[in-house]
């Protein structure tokens, strides 16, 4: 039973309330180093998020009898629907294609932790301004993932597989 699809989908998930709780902990912690546990167990939340996913893909793979893929990108490139239609892949395409959808937003998160960090280019137009600019303290960073946001991902991406196993039983 240990080695059935589904039990990597479940881990996944507890992984990632795992990293959520500590994520919290770590929000309330008054050490020096709160901020990057902070950091580092929300990218592990987001990680293991996305092997949840990754997991479910492997689930809907298996039952239709598919090649298992090893990425989500792959099992939901826009192909996966031409030679056979799967309603799953279906569902999980369609949420993927609307950006305001927690699952599009999930995988650009994901993706962005492979990028690196890159400074904001100003163009300078004028030659007679001095070399040192002043710059400005007060703009607003770039908000990262709350806590709430990825605990709804989970909980949503928890939802999308209990109805795809119901789903995927009843046939």
């Amino acid at each position: 039973m240990a080695q059935e699809l589904y039990t990597r989908t479940n881990q996944k998930l507890f992984f990632a309330g795992l990293a959520l709780e500590s994520m919290a902990r770590a929000e309330q912690s008054q050490a020096m180093n709160a901020q990057g546990l902070v950091q580092a167990e929300r990218e592990s939340a987001l990680f293991h998020l996305y092997g949840a996913l990754l997991g479910l893909c492997h689930e809907v793979g298996g039952f239709y009898r598919l090649p298992v893929v090893p990425s989500v990108e792959q099992a939901l490139a826009d192909d996966a629907l031409n030679s056979i239609a799967i309603p799953e892949v279906a569902e999980m395409l369609e949420l993927v294609r609307q950006r305001e959808t927690w699952l599009a937003q999930l995988l650009v998160a994901y993706a962005d932790l492979f990028r690196p960090p890159v400074a904001k280019k100003v163009v300078k137009t004028d030659v007679t301004q001095p070399l040192i600019q002043a710059i400005n303290l007060d703009e607003p960073e770039p908000v990262a993932l709350s806590r709430e946001e990825l605990e709804g991902w989970r909980q949503s991406l928890k939802g999308l597989v209990r109805r795809f196993r119901d789903a995927l039983s009843e046939c």
